[in-house]
């Protein structure tokens, strides 16, 4: 079963807003519209398997303390930029429930070794007519 954002408690995600950045004119100054999410990886009621598979995720916007902190401030709503840090935090929980492969360990083919070797061969022979000629 894949666990999304909807199956965790509420009280486990933390929304804050704040004033959002960029153009808007005077109204940007007086509300907020962004919106901080974070969630507490290591105290959530996720399995522990996910727990590992999210730490171990390769991604900025998760802490050394196993804090993630999602800014959406796309949209000039509030509701919609709660959805969408939802939606990214549902892209997160995806991405590391999903199925690693197995890699199968291959060799070098005799052709392709045979290639190699006389490519080095051709390369050796051109720098030796480089060299300056011995009487």
């Amino acid at each position: 079963m894949i666990i999304r954002a909807d199956d965790i408690p509420e009280k486990e995600i933390q929304f804050s807003a704040m004033r959002a950045s960029g153009p808007g004119g005077q109204h940007v100054n007086k509300t907020s519209n962004a919106v901080h999410l974070r969630f507490d990886i290591l105290s959530s009621s996720l399995p522990r398997k996910v727990k590992d598979e999210l730490l171990g995720l390769q991604d900025s916007r998760i802490t050394s303390a196993g804090l993630l902190v999602i800014k959406a401030g796309a949209f000039r709503s509030k509701e919609k930029n709660r959805g969408d840090a939802l939606d990214r935090l549902d892209q997160l929980l995806a991405a590391a429930q999903k199925e690693k492969k197995e890699r199968k360990k291959t060799r070098p083919s005799l052709g392709s070794k045979k290639r190699r070797l006389s490519a080095k061969k051709k390369r050796a022979d051109l720098k030796k007519l480089r060299n300056k000629i011995e009487d």
